[in-house]
């Protein structure tokens, strides 16, 4: 679980944040990156059970996000980000395989799985296994657990038309504008704060795992 110290943490971030506020309070952000990591060790533990692509020498500080932003490029120049977060994947947060994103944020806690925005030649690969297994990928996606706990495939990253090289008629012609390959699992903000939570990320990544399978063995 997730302790109500780390919440009010980044509740206060979010309101003041600004580097003299957090250089004053900088211990603050250290307890809650802990508490944190301390759930996260869990979680990679019983991810490893049932996902065998997770390297063994994986573990929280290698998953774990900064907190500090990037600003160089972006107009939005807050310092810090208000949230706190960790990529499960076999590498570690620097891998970009497929794999697991846990998101920490009040009333806006998740887990999300899948592979974003991947290499032009990885893309191709991943349409071209869409093309070959269609019926497999469209059992992954209709399932009835898959549906329930994560919905559909974010359409966000999505082109107009069909890529070149497919018909126009193909039956998965949805699947295949797809730029980006990413299903998301909400986690209650009760269920944050309580005996739940390793549960329920848990049963996010199991629900996750087949969509993964499926784009790692295509990009392989």
């Amino acid at each position: 679980m997730i302790q109500k110290s780390t919440i009010s943490f980044l509740k206060k971030i979010n309101t003041n944040n600004n580097r003299d506020w957090f250089e004053k309070n900088k211990h603050l952000y250290l307890l809650a990156k802990e508490d944190v990591e301390k759930s996260l060790e869990e979680i990679i533990t019983k991810i490893k059970t049932f996902d065998k692509r997770i390297s063994p020498e994986i573990n929280a500080k290698k998953c774990m996000f900064r907190i500090y932003r990037d600003v160089r490029f972006s107009k939005d120049k807050r310092p810090y980000k208000n949230n706190l977060g960790a990529s499960v994947n076999p590498k570690g947060k620097k891998d970009i395989s497929p794999g697991y994103y846990i998101h920490i944020e009040p009333n806006n806690s998740f887990v999300a799985g899948g592979m974003w925005m991947p290499s032009a030649p990885e893309l191709a690969k991943i349409r071209q296994e869409i093309d070959y297994n269609l019926d497999e990928f469209t059992k992954i996606t209709n399932d009835k657990n898959f549906k329930k706990i994560v919905g559909t495939l974010n359409q966000n990253d999505k082109l107009v038309n069909i890529p070149k090289g497919f018909p126009k008629d193909h039956k998965g012609i949805e699947f295949l504008k797809l730029k980006s390959f990413i299903a998301v699992g909400s986690i209650k903000e009760k269920d944050v704060q309580s005996k739940n939570f390793i549960k329920s990320v848990i049963l996010i990544c199991k629900t996750l795992q087949p969509l993964n399978n499926f784009l790692q063995r295509a990009i392989d």
